[in-house]
């Protein structure tokens, strides 16, 4: 008979590729883990994988099998889920998938409020990029995603939390942008610093920027990086608004609004539609909108451009 544990180590050894990291990530030995792979095949009568010196390649059924286990694995997950947290809201593991140019943002402040309201959740996090993350919550690997919308995935269902307006930095001694505002056509694009490829905000910045290249000007890893190409006058980037009071920091460089319509992005959260957690989702995304409106209504100075 095959195992819910032959599956998870069959999914391990995919997203793994090799037969030793498979097995560190499940907690055993490499034989226990080949040797359950080894079961699998047999009861299945198919080979699943083929061995090469220092990897591991899936054959087209156990591409296939691997799939067809990622949904096993997802709705066994939700039947856990659904047994476990009927009582109260935000109980016991959430595994939250959040991407990086939100993470150093929001998670200071979304943290505490967790721990003070739900004192009985433990959190999990995971901080990688949008392809990545929606991969592992359509496998049952994480519970919610915390990411920009929308997402053109039909097996996910998703809540709007907040608009998150982009802004201009430019150097703070740069007079080609010393208006008050500016609109997205006065952006130089030969001068804008984005972050590499494979982060969405990059795509959601050359969006509104249509006459950019795909290759635009450099590609940094975090938005620390881009700000600082940018203090140094090697650009202008575009600022999500949820960013800015860490990353301003440096008086070489000074934000502009833009002019309506504003350029920007809607977040929100992801999760599977078979989950039957909705309602601790819900009372996630709405103890993240409370919180920003609390940390909004504080007093802080901020050296922003506007009329």
């Amino acid at each position: 008979m095959i195992t819910l544990k032959q599956l998870r180590y069959l999914s391990a050894l995919s997203h793994h590729g090799h037969f030793g990291r498979a097995a560190k990530a499940c907690a055993v030995t490499q034989p226990a883990l080949s040797m359950q792979i080894q079961e699998l095949e047999a009861q299945l009568g198919v080979s699943l994988v083929e061995r090469r010196p220092g990897e591991v390649v899936l054959t087209e059924i156990g591409a296939e099998v691997v799939q067809r286990a990622g949904q096993v694995l997802a709705e066994t997950r939700d039947l856990e889920d659904f047994a476990r947290h009927r009582s109260r809201p935000l109980t016991g593991l959430l595994r939250l998938g959040v991407i990086p140019s939100i993470a150093p943002y929001l998670l200071p402040k979304i943290l505490p409020a967790l721990q003070q309201q739900y004192s009985d959740l433990r959190v999990e996090l995971r901080e990688t990029l949008t392809h990545v993350l929606l991969d592992e919550l359509n496998r049952g690997a994480l519970d919610v995603v915390l990411l920009a919308l929308p997402v053109e995935d039909h097996d996910l269902a998703t809540l709007r939390l907040f608009d998150d307006p982009f802004m201009l930095a430019v150097p703070a001694g740069d007079n080609r942008h010393d208006n008050v505002r500016v609109s997205v056509k006065d952006i130089d694009v030969e001068r804008l610093i984005l972050l590499e490829e494979g982060h969405c905000l990059r795509d959601q910045a050359l969006a509104f920027c249509s006459s950019a290249r795909r290759d635009v000007s450099l590609g940094a890893t975090s938005l620390a990086t881009v700000m600082q190409m940018v203090a140094n006058n090697y650009g202008i980037t575009l600022l999500p608004r949820v960013a800015v009071d860490v990353e301003l920091r440096d008086e070489r460089v000074k934000l502009l609004h833009f002019d309506d319509p504003v350029p920007g992005r809607t977040v929100g959260l992801a999760w599977r539609r078979t989950s039957p957690r909705k309602a601790d989702f819900v009372a996630l995304g709405r103890l993240i909108t409370e919180t920003l409106i609390t940390d909004e209504s504080k007093p802080r100075r901020r050296r922003v451009r506007s009329s």
